[in-house]
């Protein structure tokens, strides 16, 4: 394959999987840039990466910290990579703005998998953190409320301004407000955005949390995404 698929960063403290991740993707089209530590990852980030992989346990700075760093300005597709899979772990990885969390060791058609679906989702969402400029009027808008969100760009606007969401936030999003007072379980949303099985909650919730923050919402009494308690989340 030898067309241009997009830019990923790649970061890992350990050489061999380097190389290994390097070999697989540069063979798929995509073009790599690779760093040992999160320090590194820092330096060499800026508007033209499609796609983060990073390893959660590096010296210098981790990919926690580094992705906690690049979610400050960039809303592109974030993995994380660990040899933990313990629940606590993945609501840090998701806290920190994972996207999603493949566990070591993985199966080379896994990873892969994973990096197509989340450049699928996030093809269109190119909006930099920051950009007040509403997004585009197109025919594929929804009202809800006092946000419309814009399915041509992902993205989603209050008067006039933009919030930022990952592309991951928005599919959720998306998902309950296109289908009004249908209540969805933290299975179904897994299975709806993500497209495979359920892994653990602490994905969903994490997600549910970080959109409600970035609305202005409350949890105690949520004015965008409802909870049904016991059930799961909905939008009026």
């Amino acid at each position: 394959m030898d067309h241009y698929q997009g830019k990923i960063l790649i970061a890992d403290d350990d050489r061999e999987i380097l190389n290994v991740l390097r070999l697989l993707l540069e063979g798929e089209g995509y073009q790599v840039v690779s760093a040992s530590d999160g320090q590194e990852v820092l330096e060499k980030a800026d508007s033209t990466v499609d796609l983060y992989i990073l390893d959660v346990n590096m010296p210098e700075m981790s990919g926690f910290a580094a992705g906690a760093e690049l979610r400050k300005w960039t809303y592109a597709p974030m993995i994380f990579l660990t040899a933990y899979s313990g629940e606590s772990d993945k609501t840090m990885g998701f806290l920190a703005g994972a996207d999603d969390y493949i566990v070591k060791p993985f199966s080379n058609a896994e990873l892969l998998l994973r990096v197509k679906a989340l450049l699928r989702r996030a093809k269109n969402y190119s909006r930099p953190a920051g950009d007040g400029a509403p997004p585009e009027k197109t025919q594929k808008t929804v009202a809800y409320q006092d946000l419309i969100l814009d399915q041509d760009s992902q993205s989603v606007s209050r008067d006039g301004a933009v919030i930022g969401l990952t592309a991951t936030e928005f599919k959720i999003l998306e998902l309950l407000v296109t289908h009004r007072r249908k209540i969805y379980s933290l299975e179904n949303i897994y299975q709806s955005v993500w497209k495979e099985e359920a892994v653990g909650d602490a994905a969903i919730m994490v997600h549910i949390k970080n959109i409600r923050k970035k609305l202005g919402d409350s949890s105690r009494n949520p004015r965008y995404i409802k909870t049904a308690w016991g059930k799961g989340y909905y939008a009026e």
